[in-house]
């Protein structure tokens, strides 16, 4: 057998997210990324389950009748214009690996090759998911409607945070990122000369009025302790200056961390078009388009996440809740885990077209996601017959 040498394989890492750095591809169209890890994958054995999707894959290490832990990473990029200077920038115009999802699943990669080098002596079996389409919210419900979740008793992911300095690993219990919730309202009304008003009725000015009264669907209706945000990011009417036009759309977004506050922030925005369009006498119709919900930890899997994470020589914290989405709370919804924070000490914020990835991660968080798995088998909080 080849001994293992750690500097040799680090770098045989950073190669592979260079790679996947320079080639990136937009949710579902994740051909090329999915081929790549296929044949790294299958280069050390390590066994692909057959299942029906498109894109992205499932591994598998350990005893297939054993006892299953969940590992997730994802695997797609943004539409984004790359000016981050690095020498392995991308190669498809207009695409980015802006979100850090190479970093996710080439750490993954890493884990699934520790794993398999003691896969003889793990105490069950780790699936781990290579994950399409996160950035549009669909990728985890595909993978759940394969069944891959199945008789699992865990699920875990992570995700890097350039606010948080390198070496840091933060999590929490309870909510740690928000719901994501889209809508469209759109403004009907009867257009008019810009100097006759009074002949028609003026969706600009209605649409005014929207935008000022959005913002006390929070101050004046969610609980005070209870973040959350409503940001009207788009607004459109009209083709010229001296004619009223009949009608103005707008569109932006709801981020809550409880469901109480989601479904109260719909009802009441609602409520509140109807309202105004009688006070108008006009017609506003709303298109709401529900995102993932929020990623809710257990408490326990958090705690655990945060011990393995001290014992694999990161400074373990509690981090405060995020508004940004995250499409694994759908995994959360089918059995319990723990999604983490890892911090890279970057500049740039996520999405940004200068956004980079410290490299010198890249290994301790591999040996982390293998540790947690492992060791989630061995873990007490395990149930006894090793299902959820």
């Amino acid at each position: 057998m080849t001994e293992f040498n750690e500097s040799r394989f680090a770098e045989s890492l950073i190669a592979f997210r260079h790679e996947l750095h320079r080639f990136p591809e937009l949710s579902n169209q994740e051909f090329e990324t999915t081929a790549r890890l296929r044949a790294r994958l299958g280069s050390h054995q390590i066994r692909i389950l057959d299942l029906p999707l498109k894109t992205g894959l499932v591994a598998e290490i350990g005893d297939p009748q054993g006892p299953l832990v969940v590992l997730r990473s994802d695997i797609d990029a943004l539409p984004i214009e790359e000016q981050s200077g690095v020498e392995y920038r991308s190669q498809n115009p207009g695409v980015m690996h802006a979100c850090g999802h190479d970093f996710h699943c080439t750490a993954a990669l890493g884990a699934a090759i520790l794993l398999k080098k003691q896969e003889s002596t793990l105490t069950g079996r780790v699936r781990i998911l290579f994950q399409a389409a996160e950035e549009t919210g669909q990728g985890a419900p595909e993978i759940i409607n394969t069944g891959a979740l199945k008789k699992a008793f865990a699920i875990f992911g992570l995700h890097n945070d350039p606010t948080l300095p390198a070496g840091v690993i933060g999590t929490k219990a309870g909510a740690l990122t928000a719901a994501v919730d889209k809508f469209r309202i759109t403004v009907t009304g009867t257009g008019s000369h810009a100097a006759r008003p009074h002949e028609g009725n003026d969706p600009i000015v209605i649409a005014g009025q929207l935008i000022t009264a959005l913002q006390t669907l929070i101050s004046r209706n969610a609980p005070s302790a209870d973040n959350a945000v409503v940001s009207v990011t788009q607004i459109h009417s009209g083709t010229t200056w001296n004619v009223i036009p009949d009608s103005a759309w707008l569109e932006g977004t709801v981020r809550t961390f409880s469901p109480a506050t989601r479904q109260l922030i719909e009802t009441r925005l609602r409520h509140l078009l109807n309202g105004i369009a009688t006070g108008f006498e006009a017609k506003i119709s709303l298109d709401w388009q529900p995102g993932p919900p929020p990623v809710i930890n257990d408490a326990d899997w958090a705690r655990f996440a945060l011990q393995q994470a001290t014992d694999s020589g990161f400074d373990a914290r509690v981090v405060e809740a995020s508004p940004i989405g995250e499409d694994f709370a759908f995994y959360q919804q089918q059995l319990p885990g723990a999604f983490v924070m890892v911090g890279t000490g970057q500049p740039y914020a996520l999405h940004h077209p200068a956004f980079r990835i410290n490299d010198d991660v890249l290994l301790p968080v591999s040996r982390y996601l293998a540790r947690l798995a492992e060791n989630a088998l061995q873990s007490e909080q395990r149930p006894p017959d090793g299902h959820h």
